[in-house]
């Protein structure tokens, strides 16, 4: 199975066609996050890292991912995964050097989207998707991955 990549300015509607089709029939919340990160990775441009945390004794632990070695524990409050986490809100960041308390898991970073993975109020984790180039992400990517979110939590038990 192939999948074409869009580029930054594009519509969305193709990555999102090609996220229904990789959950179709599958439940398994990791085997959904794994292809969901590689998706998202491959399928947008100046990306530098997707992945996801997920939420185990009360921390962000490291998912699936694409990019770099990334931070393995994040406590909830903390960075830009940890502010979404504990706000249950995503978080666009045109300069991650100006977010107080940024993480930098990749010093290659420079901007970022954190998307909260929340189900009937229960937070699971975090979609975090970052890129090295400054202001990389528009409003309309960030809304694209909040539905491509939306639409792992509709997948995935």
């Amino acid at each position: 199975m192939s999948f074409a990549s869009v580029e930054a300015t594009s519509d969305y509607s193709l990555l999102i066609q090609q996220a229904q089709a990789l959950f179709h029939g599958e439940q398994d919340a990791i085997a959904n996050a794994a292809n969901l990160s590689s998706l998202i990775y491959h399928g947008m441009a100046d990306l530098n890292w997707a992945g996801f945390y997920f939420l185990k004794d009360g921390e962000l632990v490291l998912g699936p991912f694409h990019g770099q070695p990334a931070c393995v524990r994040i406590p909830l409050g903390k960075g830009v995964c940890g502010t979404a986490a504990a706000t249950k809100t995503t978080q666009r960041i045109d300069d991650v050097d100006q977010f107080p308390g940024h993480i930098a898991c990749d010093a290659a970073s420079r901007s970022e989207v954190v998307v909260p993975l929340v189900r009937d109020g229960e937070l699971l984790g975090v979609l975090d998707i970052d890129s090295p180039k400054l202001q990389r992400f528009t409003v309309a990517e960030q809304e694209a991955l909040e539905q491509l979110a939306h639409l792992w939590l509709a997948a995935s038990q």
